[in-house]
């Protein structure tokens, strides 16, 4: 028999996690995880629009890592389920990554606003939705317990795709926008 994508489970608003719980899809355990996945799909956007292939990698290797987070998230806390595959040495490999790319572009003296080409919107976009799905898991983390790494790989993210986004921008000869109050 064939695997059908529709259950029909969920029409009355409602939805399982691994483990058997069922949840309303308004809870914020629902939310987190699919700011998680919508997250992802923005990392597939930037990864999709360079040419790159180091930066293609690593933002594939983020997305395998989301995926991680995401199915924990995803998980009853009740059920003591594996754990995300998150490492201290994944987060590491973000501070790296940043920590060279920061290398490679001119000191930040002032707020810069998203834009100056697509790839560097999208992944000032993505960016946002990172730190949207940050606060909710910290939120989540106030009423169930959630894994240490998920958040800081979180924050971690944020940071990178920052950088990146300033990466991007100064790889493609785009002028970064300063910010400048009335």
């Amino acid at each position: 028999m064939a695997f059908k994508i529709y259950t029909k489970t969920g029409d009355a608003g409602e939805t399982g996690l691994f483990g058997g719980r069922r949840l309303s899809k308004s809870h914020l355990r629902i939310e987190s995880y699919g700011t998680v996945d919508e997250l992802n799909s923005y990392i597939g956007v930037v990864r999709d629009s360079l040419k790159d292939e180091h930066l293609r990698q690593i933002l594939k290797d983020v997305q395998d890592r989301l995926f991680a987070v995401g199915a924990n998230l995803a998980s009853d806390p009740a059920k003591n389920l594996t754990p995300p595959d998150i490492t201290q040495a994944d987060i590491q490999v973000l501070e790296s990554e940043i920590d060279s790319m920061e290398a490679q572009l001119p000191a930040l003296k002032n707020f810069i606003l998203p834009g100056g080409h697509p790839s560097v919107s999208f992944c000032h976009v993505a960016r946002c939705v990172c730190r949207r799905a940050e606060r909710l898991v910290v939120a989540l983390n106030h009423d169930e317990k959630v894994e240490p790494m998920v958040l800081q790989y979180l924050n971690r993210l944020s940071d990178y795709l920052f950088v990146l986004s300033r990466k991007i921008g100064h790889d493609a000869g785009a002028e970064e926008v300063i910010w400048k109050p009335r």
